[in-house]
């Protein structure tokens, strides 16, 4: 297991007639031997050039890349000892599943006893034995992951780079395949980098996630912590299926916020009196009860079975916020409810900065 570290890493993309685009900005980054770290974010944020520079697919503008203490950057691909998986598998059709497997081994100048026992073992961990003699075009969706999946894993690489591995299987397969993958990683124990926009992918597999947007690490944590203490407004808005609820109101020196002349409500950070904020609540963190702090009127209901999701207005206030109930509630379009509001995170009107 080896340590990968990313020190001021930089990629700008220049094109003729153009003006030069900074697709990754300064990137810092220590992933320890066998750790599973997500990037995640939006399209465009610079995620996959990220793992592209690291896979020598990319140069590197500035920063260094380093793997167990030796510097990637100017070495070509095939030297730098790296695992990829590609979103659209990038299988040879003409190739069996096995002879896909062995392709880069053989390439590499291992010989032809070693390369069929490692695709054995290989196909074996990942349940594809019984497809090695097909060809790409006969199998699903699901199985040309695995098997891409494989392809990267069967040269045993110091790092192993996922890039948005999930994103063409169904609900079902995705599920499935997922819980396979972080299975198969801890067994192997491989340093990977998994790129992907969905956050239940993140959350769910990584060690630690890194949010990403414009170039730029917006925050690093575990899963938890992201979820639960987010640095900044886009982390409390990209983080969290539905997303936090953010009330625009204004710091009353004393620990609460007053969303309008007659609410206030806590927030447990003393901000200066006067200052713009937003009030960020999770919809699991509000509940409806006989009596509340703030009172909102439904405007719709959505009984999710596991659980349900009131949609509704703050009263004397306007602004839209979503509560998570139990599930079959009667609600109603128009019935007030009152709300008691839980665990809270207060954020910078201006500059989007969690404040603490």
């Amino acid at each position: 297991m080896s340590d990968l570290e990313l020190a001021g890493v930089r990629k700008t993309f220049h094109t003729k007639g153009r003006p030069e685009v900074e697709a990754v900005r300064g990137f810092d980054l220590t992933v320890g031997g066998g750790e599973l770290v997500g990037l995640l974010g939006p399209s465009g944020c610079g995620k996959s050039t990220t793992l592209r520079m690291i896979a020598g697919l990319e140069e590197v503008t500035g920063g260094d890349i380093r793997v167990g203490g030796r510097s990637l950057v100017g070495l070509p691909p095939q030297r730098r000892n790296v695992g990829v998986a590609f979103e659209n598998y990038a299988l040879y059709p003409p190739l069996t599943v096995a002879e896909n497997l062995a392709f880069g081994l053989a390439a590499r100048g291992i010989g032809r006893a070693e390369r069929k026992a490692r695709v054995a073992d290989v196909a074996e961990r990942i349940g594809i034995t019984s497809i090695l003699r097909q060809r790409p075009a006969g199998l699903s969706s699901g199985q040309k992951q695995r098997v891409a999946l494989a392809r990267a894993v069967v040269r045993a690489p110091d790092v192993l780079l996922l890039d948005e591995p999930l994103s063409h299987l169904d609900a079902a397969q995705r599920d499935v395949t997922r819980r396979e993958l972080r299975r198969l990683q801890r067994e192997l124990g491989y340093t990977t980098i998994l790129v992907t926009h969905d956050q239940e992918e993140a959350l769910s597999l990584a060690d630690r996630v890194v949010v990403m947007n414009d170039g730029v690490v917006c925050q690093v944590g575990t899963p938890d912590e992201i979820y639960d203490d987010p640095a900044s407004l886009f982390v409390a808005r990209f983080v969290g299926e539905p997303a936090m609820n953010l009330l625009p109101g204004v710091a009353d020196g004393e620990g609460g916020v007053r969303l309008s002349d007659a609410i206030t409500v806590p927030a447990g950070v003393a901000a200066a009196s006067g200052r713009e904020v937003l009030l960020g609540v999770r919809p699991e963190d509000l509940a409806i009860a006989e009596t509340g702090e703030v009172t909102a009127v439904a405007v719709v209901y959505e009984d999710l079975r596991e659980y349900g999701l009131v949609t509704a207005e703050l009263d004397g206030v306007g602004e839209k916020l979503v509560v998570q109930t139990e599930p079959g509630l009667p609600v109603r379009p128009g019935d007030r409810l009152p709300l008691v509001v839980g665990r809270s995170r207060l954020f910078d009107g201006e500059t989007g900065e969690r404040l603490r």
